[in-house]
């Protein structure tokens, strides 16, 4: 029998701030549901762009989640960061008080840092002059702002940081956050949001070639389907709470523990070398200590791009076996979030563990022919669940995993 390590770092905490909804509730119940968040990007007038659609967080009261005075000094993708901090600290329990600031740390993911606020500021600059431009636009585009607000309110003075390894750096922060706790520290906030949807966001994500122009959203995003044409973008995320197994005992909470991590880097695409993937996910479960036997679900990185999927099932085929294991990608309901992805999609893992339901990929019928994975389709699949694996890659490369236990 398979022997995990008791004292993992495990994760109190969760706060969603999604396309599905905010809270853990409504964003759980949207997944069971299947009901999708994506539609007509709000933010701006999109109307002349080759995409027009994308995951948005709804009904998001900045002025009731954000300190009036920090409003205008930091960026839309902050402020829902703010939110899911305080929210996932409140389900934590966590007493604040009671622990050393030093002892409590910050590392979050970004891909992009604050577009809509820097596009702001360069637009003041083109049209007037440079004594248009306020003076936070030197910290509040910075991808590590919402890291340093965080951390700032909550008066966290140990070691802060953030990962720009756009999907991956949702892993790899949790990953972080796990070292850290390893090495002593008490508590860790962790995970990340994203919001990029502005014409300057949305122009820079439209150069990767990788977001589908579909102009039906429930047709744009498909992972894995024979009518895959690459993905739809969104905004949100989820922020966790990670700690020392011992204090998380103390207080009887915890969703799950942090088993395993690995990253790893593809080669370029003319390369001959093989894909990262595979090796990552050997090595994260290799860090867990377990078996490809013991891993119940798959959260798939999904890219939606179908030379991407291909990879991607045949990693997970090279693994696990044809159909050896179940697999899901919720994220066709919300968009791919980028530096939110990866920690919404944790957050999602957590509650399948809590209920013991895979989610289902709404809107996929079928793998496309050759792909030999179990991706659950058409409705939940209700199943005992012990671990879950998640896995993300980011633009130009990153490939991260991490395994998660009951």
């Amino acid at each position: 029998m398979t022997v995990t390590d008791p004292t993992a770092p495990v994760i109190t905490g969760l706060g969603i701030v999604a396309p599905t909804g905010i809270g853990v509730e409504a964003h759980w119940s949207a997944v069971l549901a299947g009901k999708s968040a994506l539609g007509p990007i709000a933010r701006f007038d999109a109307s002349g762009y080759p995409v027009r659609h994308a995951g948005q967080v709804p009904d998001f009261d900045t002025a009731a989640n954000v300190p009036s005075r920090l409003i205008a000094q930091t960026d839309h993708w902050t402020h829902l960061a703010f939110a899911a901090g305080e929210a996932a600290l409140a389900d934590s329990g966590a007493d604040l008080d009671s622990l050393p600031e030093y002892d409590m740390a910050v590392v979050t993911s970004s891909s992009s840092g604050g577009t809509e606020f820097g596009q702001n500021e360069m637009t003041a600059l083109y049209r007037n002059d440079p004594s248009w431009v306020g003076a936070y636009q030197s910290i509040a585009w910075f991808y590590a702002a919402t890291t340093g607000q965080l951390s700032i309110r909550h008066k966290m003075r140990g070691p802060c940081g953030v990962l720009a390894c756009e999907q991956a750096g949702g892993l790899d922060a949790i990953g972080q956050a796990r070292r850290l706790v390893r090495r002593g520290a008490r508590l860790v906030v962790t995970g990340g949001t994203d919001a990029s949807l502005c014409p300057y966001g949305l122009t820079a994500q439209l150069s990767t070639g990788k977001l589908s122009t579909v102009q039906d959203p429930d047709r744009a995003y498909l992972p894995f389907d024979p009518a895959a044409s690459g993905h739809l973008p969104g905004e949100g995320g989820a922020i966790l709470v990670v700690e020392q197994a011992a204090d998380a005992a103390e207080r009887g909470v915890g969703y799950g523990r942090v088993l395993g991590y690995a990253a790893g880097f593809d080669p370029a695409p003319e390369s001959e070398r093989p894909r990262a993937l595979p090796r990552t996910i050997r090595a994260a479960l290799a860090d867990a200590g377990l078996e490809p036997s013991d891993i119940d679900v798959v959260f798939a990185d999904a890219s939606g791009v179908p030379a991407d999927d291909r990879d991607e099932a045949a990693a997970i085929t090279a693994v696990f076996g044809p159909h050896g294991v179940p697999v899901t990608a919720p994220k066709v309901l919300t968009g791919r979030l980028y530096g939110g992805g990866a920690p919404l999609d944790v957050a999602t893992a957590l509650l399948a563990l809590r209920e013991g339901v895979v989610p289902h990929t709404a809107h996929v019928a079928e793998p496309a022919p050759g792909l030999t994975i179990d991706l659950v389709t058409g409705a939940p699949r209700e199943r005992p669940l012990r671990h879950a694996l998640v896995l993300a890659r980011g633009h130009g490369g990153f490939t991260s995993a991490l395994v998660l236990g009951r």
